[in-house]
């Protein structure tokens, strides 16, 4: 699904897209819900399989926030990037407010294409050249806007 609506952090619609990852991962093995505010407002991505959440994250600069919507633990991309920064692969309370800490929010903010791209294939990579094979499915909610969000 394509649109604002299926921001995965989002107040109102969290756990509207929690559900539906689940129960759509339950009946096809995966689904998946990103949120990329091209605008510099951050990103959000849930992750489900097979009926359970894999993980849901969100960077938007919020940071108490953020870490209410959390679950699961840290995909492979995001343990690479923050081994890459010198940081614990999982977040460590120690590290709050230290450099390190700081420049992965600043990457976790651009994220969810990259997640997209490493787990399946990022919306915004698709063309006519795309390779196809099995059923994909995309929905779009109708809704467009400059920044946008996918599921």
């Amino acid at each position: 699904m394509i649109g604002p609506w299926c921001d995965p952090c989002d107040d109102e619609t969290s756990d509207e897209m929690l559900r539906l990852c689940v129960d759509l991962s339950s009946r096809y093995s995966q689904a998946q819900a990103y949120y990329y505010g091209m605008q510099g407002d951050g990103s959000a991505w849930l992750i489900a399989e097979d009926g359970a959440v894999v993980r849901r994250y969100c960077e938007t600069g919020a940071p108490d926030e953020d870490a209410l919507f959390t679950l699961g633990q840290p995909l492979p991309l995001e343990r690479s990037r923050r081994e890459g920064l010198g940081l614990s692969p999982t977040w460590d309370e120690s590290t709050r407010g230290s450099e390190a800490e700081d420049e992965w929010k600043w990457d976790g903010h651009e994220m969810a294409p990259e997640i997209a791209a490493a787990l399946g294939i990022s919306p915004r990579g698709l063309t006519p050249q795309t390779p196809v094979r099995g059923t994909g499915l995309l929905a779009h909610t109708g809704v467009s806007t400059e920044e946008g969000s996918w599921m």
